[in-house]
């Protein structure tokens, strides 16, 4: 696993060498970082349209609840 998504496991609740914390791992919330990982990636490309393109990643997975807002 590559640092970026252990660092994002981390902040899902997960703890390496050892049990999760609290017993919980949000698999939900774990998902729902790498998608916003990777539309800031999109936005921040500077490639034409890719604000849009970051949009419709999150409306996608309706992130933040994006589907309600459209």
């Amino acid at each position: 696993m590559n640092r970026r998504i252990k660092e994002l496991a981390v902040q899902a609740g997960l703890e390496f060498g050892c049990y999760d914390r609290y017993g919980l791992f949000d698999e939900e919330k774990f998902a729902e970082l790498i998608v916003l990982e990777c539309a800031s990636i999109c936005y921040n490309s500077g490639l034409e349209d890719s604000d849009a393109h970051a949009q419709n990643l999150m409306y996608q997975f309706n992130i933040d609840g994006c589907r309600n807002d459209k």
